[in-house]
């Protein structure tokens, strides 16, 4: 309190008793990092074991936070962050990763009631690194989840690959700034080897590129800057039995906004309804109608109502 510090809180907790403690008004800290959809999967057992997360997984996990913190505080959200795998290659596991379903997840995050969080790379649609043994690896949760995996009767191979995916060293490889040697980021000697795909994701393109990861992640942050309902507005989770679609609205003092994401690689039919008199107020897709009734492969659009 005598720094007038903002404070983030690092809180694993499912009981909603606890939110005040944390983040109400006389809580804690600031704010908290939402990790139900970080955690969601894991097994006591290790790694190995772990459940992947699905495009409905990741709704409901969502919507969950969103639901248990209401009014009682203010979340941070989150894709990603240094103590996990690269939050395109984690959530779009089951998915086609390219710009338009790393924009679909951006939206989701940025369009939820909270305080998004971006970790560095990001912004440019950073993945995870191809690892093609242990000795690549120097994060220590990793290589101890290895051995256990080992333990519970996996091969080598299968150790290694039910890990990799998980590494912590997914999110540390070094910044890829742009595609000349070590992507840019140092003239020595990395402590981890950059991502080889750093030739086609890297800082320097994704600026010069209008329609890149980068510049909509710019477009995404304008619009919580214009409109306040983004960061203050009520939440209301619509179509919740629908597995792919990723449909909520927004609401603050009379006002509304519709966000419509199709969390798949099928083209879905979607009607706006009265929000096809709205405004566009972004989309992922270069040419988008509200007329269209239909949501394409990892389409994501905002409308004001």
């Amino acid at each position: 309190d005598k720094h007038d510090a903002f404070t983030v809180g690092e809180v694993f907790t499912d009981r909603t008793e606890d939110i005040p403690i944390f983040i109400g008004d006389e809580g804690h800290f600031s704010t908290m990092f939402d990790f139900e959809e970080t955690i969601f999967g894991k097994s006591d057992k290790g790694w190995y074991d772990a459940k992947p997360i699905t495009p409905d997984d990741y709704k409901k996990c969502c919507f969950t936070t969103q639901k248990r913190v209401g009014d009682l505080g203010y979340i941070s959200t989150i894709i990603e962050n240094h103590d996990e795998p690269r939050g395109v290659s984690h959530y779009l596991q089951c998915c086609d990763i390219n710009d338009d379903s790393k924009k679909l997840l951006g939206t989701m995050q940025f369009m939820m009631k909270g305080l998004p969080f971006i970790y560095q790379g990001q912004e440019i649609g950073m993945e995870n690194t191809d690892f093609k043994g242990m000795e690549e690896i120097d994060d220590i949760s990793t290589i101890g989840e290895y051995k256990v995996a080992l333990e519970a009767g996996l091969s080598p191979e299968e150790a290694f690959n039910a890990v990799k995916k998980f590494s912590r060293d997914n999110a540390r490889t070094p910044m890829q700034w742009d595609d000349s040697k070590n992507a840019g980021f140092t003239t020595g000697t990395p402590w981890i080897d950059v991502n080889p795909n750093y030739t086609k994701i890297n800082a320097k393109e994704q600026i010069a590129r209008e329609d890149s990861v980068f510049n909509y992640y710019k477009k995404l942050i304008a619009l919580r800057k214009e409109y306040e309902i983004i960061v203050y507005g009520d939440y209301n989770l619509l179509l919740p039995e629908d597995k792919d679609l990723f449909v909520y609205e927004r609401s603050l003092d009379g006002k509304k906004f519709l966000v419509a994401c199709n969390f798949s690689e099928k083209e879905r039919e979607f009607d706006f309804g009265v929000a096809k008199n709205g405004k566009v107020l972004i989309n992922n897709y270069k040419d988008f109608s509200l007329n269209n009734k239909k949501l394409r492969p990892f389409e994501a659009v905002v409308v004001w109502c």
